[in-house]
């Protein structure tokens, strides 16, 4: 398992039936989680002192119960790679994100995908030590509030940065600014990501690295249906032929449990290593639960970088 664990202003403090603890910077929130089966004893004072609450409804869906919570703040992010490297691409090699609770349980951020943004921050930033002149672009596709679009370009990439919400761009457009990034080379684009892939292959753009994140279910700027069992594999398929001949790396995220690294694995492989050659791995990421030796699972990823 990949462990995000180079956190210090996120921990989950506890899981409990159907619920997760988690302490975002100052804010202590109980948030619900479909893997926590178990019902363990509500010991850590967190449960008792939190700063909002979200209730799942029976019926889908739910709604916040706040106890103190502004309407937003932010946490930071430290980039291994960058960190006592001088680099002044981002402010004291950290990451800035906005918070603010919304839209079923979410706060803005997975702070899982950070084990991914070690990963492939590494991978460029050798990439720019080793090469003499031209650029690292890579391509991050249902791009969300921008985690990886940031730490990508922190480590010296040039990014394409692609959702179909408005807001959500608008938002990573933020979260670059308090990052020491609102000068970084990011394009920003609102647009459906199918017809975003398929107009770059008419135009022949290639990239270096390429991310998505793919929901598993959603609608583009024009009403555009997007299910992810029924869309993936035509998707990589047609994503990997925008990968360039001296590709670093292509990441693939799945909260979707059909989706499991095996399958995802599978798939890849048959795309992009059946062509390229290079190497999968596949795997769950996961969050350390403070105080115990235990992992939270959130998801998984599939990883594949040349050779």
């Amino acid at each position: 398992m990949w462990i995000a664990n180079n956190w210090k202003d996120y921990e989950v403090l506890d899981t409990s039936a159907g619920e997760k603890l988690e302490r975002w910077g100052n804010y202590i929130l109980v948030r619900p989680d479909p893997q926590v089966l178990w019902d363990t004893p509500r010991d850590h004072k967190g449960w008792r002192q939190k700063n909002g609450h979200y209730h799942r409804s029976a019926k889908g869906g739910g709604e916040w119960e706040f106890f103190d919570l502004p309407n937003e703040w932010s946490i930071s992010y430290p980039l291994p790679c960058l960190l006592g490297s001088g680099s002044k691409t981002a402010s004291k090699e950290h990451l800035t994100f906005h918070l603010k609770p919304f839209n079923f349980k979410h706060t803005g951020l997975f702070p899982e995908q950070a084990a991914n943004w070690d990963w492939f921050s590494q991978l460029i930033q050798s990439a720019k030590r080793s090469r003499a002149d031209g650029p690292i672009k890579v391509l991050n596709l249902f791009a969300y509030t921008g985690g990886a679009t940031l730490a990508a370009a922190a480590a010296g990439a040039q990014v394409t940065h692609v959702d179909a919400s408005k807001g959500m761009v608008g938002w990573a457009r933020e979260n670059a600014v308090s990052s020491g990034l609102g000068d970084a080379p990011i394009r920003w684009l609102v647009d459906d990501c199918v017809k975003f892939v398929e107009r770059e292959i008419r135009r022949g753009n290639k990239y270096n690295g390429i991310i998505m994140d793919p929901p598993s279910y959603g609608r583009g700027p024009k009403g555009e249906i997007w299910k992810i069992e029924e869309s993936i594999w035509p998707f990589l398929q047609l994503t990997s032929q925008l990968l360039s001949k001296d590709a670093l790396f292509f990441l693939i995220n799945s909260y979707t449990t059909g989706l499991q690294p095996a399958v995802l694995t599978y798939m890849t492989h048959k795309t992009l290593t059946a062509s390229l050659g290079g190497r999968v791995e596949a795997d769950e990421i996961g969050l350390p639960v403070t105080g115990t030796d235990l992992i939270l699972p959130c998801g998984a990823s599939c990883r594949w970088t040349a050779n």
